[in-house]
């Protein structure tokens, strides 16, 4: 009997139905991005052992908005854009694993089913979200990428409204900020459908982009709300000051990571 195909579910005779290609995968997109500080204690309760709380500022929150055109090798999902589009919210610290800082994405929402397989993989708590962004363009009302133009960003989840943002843009900026700027340290953990029995899958892994290219970041004035939820925790991050606030567009590929450590998490 021949096996079923696919790099990741479901698996068919062909693989035609795979909900995700296998890497590399490709994304260019726009980049709204706001950094604030917190109560590190509110970061440190979402890093599990071995990780720890950043050395320097480690309270220092990024919040994104992100707007993405995606696709594998073959690019054959740009040409059938219900594939390749879509719109993504994330929350980033900083954390230290023996010694090196790294970046962890904590809460994310997106809004298509292949963008919740893909981070699954990654290591990503993606959910469900309807994310909304400002698009420039260089005619009409709409803003362009220049010194004034404004941007609103707005993510709800479950019809409940999470976070809101509005930046102006200032003056070009060397960087688009500094705490998503470190190779990402994320778990893969996946349940035993036995009851009582310890993670089937528990892994600390390293990841990052295989290729990165991008434009003039801009840096940013900020206004930045976010709302309690009953089934979100994304407001326990609370505003105490905002760092600054970015825009840029950006053009990155993943290619796979690296295991850290196995069996971390002491979780069932």
């Amino acid at each position: 009997m021949a096996g079923v195909r696919g790099y990741f579910h479901p698996k068919t005779a062909t693989g035609g139905s795979s909900l995700i290609p296998s890497p590399p995968w490709h994304y260019s997109g726009d980049l709204v991005t706001v950094e604030y500080r917190t109560d590190p204690a509110r970061v440190a309760e979402l890093l599990p052992e071995p990780l720890a709380l950043a050395d320097e500022d480690p309270g220092a929150v990024a919040l994104i908005w992100a707007d993405w055109q995606s696709c594998g090798s073959s690019k054959e999902e740009l040409l059938d854009p219900v594939r390749a589009q879509y719109k993504e919210a994330f929350a980033v610290v900083r954390c230290s694993y023996r010694g090196k800082t790294y970046s962890r994405c904590v809460y994310i929402w997106v809004d298509k089913d292949f963008a919740i397989a893909r981070g699954f993989h990654q290591g990503y708590p993606k959910k469900l979200g309807s994310i909304h962004m400002t698009r420039p363009h260089p005619y009409g009302p709409a803003p362009r990428i220049e010194a004034g133009a404004s941007f609103g960003a707005t993510l709800a989840a479950a019809d409940r409204r999470l976070a809101e943002a509005v930046i102006t843009l200032r003056e070009p900026a060397e960087t688009n900020g500094f705490v998503n700027g470190h190779p990402m340290a994320h778990h893969r953990w996946l349940p035993s459908i036995e009851k009582g029995k310890r993670l089937a899958l528990d892994e600390l892994i390293e990841t990052g982009s295989a290729s990165f290219e991008a434009g003039q970041p801009w840096s940013a004035d900020a206004e930045l709300a976010l709302f309690e939820a009953p089934t979100e925790e994304l407001a326990r991050l609370e505003v105490h000051e905002l760092i600054g606030a970015y825009y840029r567009q950006v053009g990155v590929s993943w290619d796979g990571g690296t295991l850290l450590e196995t069996g971390t998490s002491g979780a069932e």
